[in-house]
């Protein structure tokens, strides 16, 4: 992929994250605090600092933690729709230069993270006692 750097994948992100995403940026120095949300559901989530990424440096449009980014960044644009399957985000101004090899490659890795994120998410509304629902 050829990013053209223009931040709009990283703007009001929704990004979900792993614990393996958070301990690899705890090790980088950032406070799990700064940086992780968690929903009413268990599932961790990539904060926003004025309408951007908490990691997004607007100034030099690029990623502050770009080598240690989360798992769901890295296979972006290729996303789950739930209606369509695996498709490339249309947010994305260089979705076209995905290849689909890539794209099913980064596919597969997308279902697999997804089923850490729901499994790690389950976990934690069972030990909080939360609701599934």
């Amino acid at each position: 992929m050829n990013c053209s750097n223009c931040g709009v994948c990283c703007t009001e992100t929704e990004m979900l994250l792993s614990k393996k995403d958070i301990e690899r940026l705890e090790k980088q120095g950032y406070p799990k605090d700064y940086f992780v949300s968690y929903d009413r559901q268990g599932y961790a989530e990539l904060k926003n600092h004025e309408g951007y990424c908490v990691f997004y440096d607007l100034k030099n449009c690029r990623c502050r933690v770009y080598v240690h980014r989360p798992a769901g960044c890295r296979v972006y644009p290729v996303i789950l729709d739930e209606e369509k399957g695996i498709i490339l985000d249309d947010i994305c101004k260089s979705r076209n230069t995905i290849s689909n090899v890539e794209k099913k490659n980064k596919g597969k890795r997308v279902i697999k993270l997804l089923k850490v994120i729901d499994s790690e998410a389950y976990d934690r509304r069972k030990r909080c006692g939360l609701s599934s629902k």
